[in-house]
């Protein structure tokens, strides 16, 4: 078996994107992992909520993992709360999005298997919002959504 030449260090993506009041620290990128995982730590201010829409990923599953504080995550419209030492898989396919209810900031670990999303997305989102004068062009923030993978939801009836 032929094996690849890889650089072994602790968090060799060592990025980290603000997107509006969200902080997103990459850890592990899929040019990292030979695409089979992608790793971040998010930050959710108190009080915080998703700033986009439900959505969900086709193409892969996202792990969430609660370092400190608690978020609440929707999924297919059931609330479910992450906190320190709890994890969440969600899985493809499924609706979802997240609220900081409470009064402290949260820290979570996501992981996305396979590496299908990275930095580029969070790159892309935090210019658009960056570039906007008021809320962020929401057809802007859909067409970047769409291009990484994330199928919006439609608006509940």
């Amino acid at each position: 078996m032929l094996q690849q030449a890889v650089n072994f260090r602790v968090n060799p993506s060592e990025e980290t994107i603000r997107v509006g009041p969200l902080v997103v620290r990459f850890l592990i990128t899929g040019e990292n992992s030979s695409g089979s995982i992608s790793a971040f730590e998010l930050i959710v201010p108190a009080g915080q909520r998703l700033p986009g829409p439900a959505h969900s990923h086709d193409h892969y599953e996202e792990t969430i993992y609660g370092i400190d504080g608690v978020m609440t995550w929707t999924v297919n419209g059931k609330q479910v709360d992450v906190g320190p030492g709890q994890a969440l898989c969600i899985p493809r396919g499924a609706v979802h999005r997240f609220d900081n209810h409470g009064d402290r900031d949260v820290k979570a670990l996501c992981v996305i298997t396979p590496a299908a999303q990275g930095p580029q997305y969070f790159r892309e989102c935090a210019e658009a919002i960056d570039q906007a004068v008021g809320p962020p062009d929401r057809a802007k923030m859909a067409e970047i959504m769409r291009r990484h993978g994330l199928t919006l939801a439609l608006p509940q009836a």
